[in-house]
């Protein structure tokens, strides 16, 4: 029966694995946010060294599937299925992040540096404090619906054994197994995905309102 799902325990089983799936979003968002504006940074950077092995991680990493990376992390390291997870997302994260930073930082007229280099400013003080914050400004939009993707992708994580929202649901789905009982059981775990993702698209939205007015 339908309303079997909707067992206390059920929901509860469920909720558990939306607060994994919401630690391993957030851990990730938070590190991709660090090393890859770094990462930009360096791609952005006149130093042609330095631009050129931030491209070198950025394309290798972009270019291979993310689920390889959480294979590689899970089985070839001693990290446990979450922290793997973590490091796995992070890694391929990191170099997207990289280039919408990157992309920010393009979107900025050389007149800035100009205006700030005759304000008898270097150039680490003028990326810092003039650059690099309107160019987040303006990736803002990029840089929230590449959060989103990071929420939905910590799906993958099930495939090594993480009991995260997806994976908690396939172990319900053992139980639960009619037809009708899967298709409800997949439509409630979607409505669940779809709350954060809304709020964070909601609160992009009006973000850039903010921006424009």
């Amino acid at each position: 029966m339908i309303k079997d799902l909707f067992k206390a325990e059920n929901l509860m089983f469920l909720m558990q694995g939306l607060a994994v799936t919401l630690t391993i979003a957030v851990a990730t968002i938070l590190l991709s946010i660090m090393i890859g504006t770094i990462l930009g940074i360096a791609r952005h950077s006149r130093n042609k060294a330095l631009s050129r092995m931030s491209g070198v991680y950025i394309e290798s990493v972009r270019n291979v599937p993310m689920l390889l990376f959480i294979l590689a992390v899970r089985f070839m390291t001693p990290l446990n299925a979450v922290v793997s997870g973590i490091v796995a997302m992070t890694i391929f994260t990191s170099a997207v992040i990289a280039e919408i930073v990157r992309a920010g930082l393009n979107s900025i007229g050389q007149g800035q540096w100009e205006a700030a280099k005759s304000q008898g400013l270097n150039h680490v003080t003028t990326l810092v404090h003039i650059v690099l914050p309107q160019a987040l400004r303006n990736i803002t939009p990029a840089l929230v619906s590449q959060f989103i993707t990071v929420v939905k992708d910590t799906s993958f994580v099930w495939a090594v054994g993480t009991e995260e929202l997806t994976g908690r649901a396939i172990i319900l789905m053992g139980k639960h197994n009619n037809p009708v009982q899967v298709f409800t059981l997949f439509g409630l775990v979607a409505a669940i995905y779809f709350i954060p993702n809304y709020v964070l698209s909601h609160m992009a939205h009006w973000r850039q309102r903010k921006i424009l007015h």
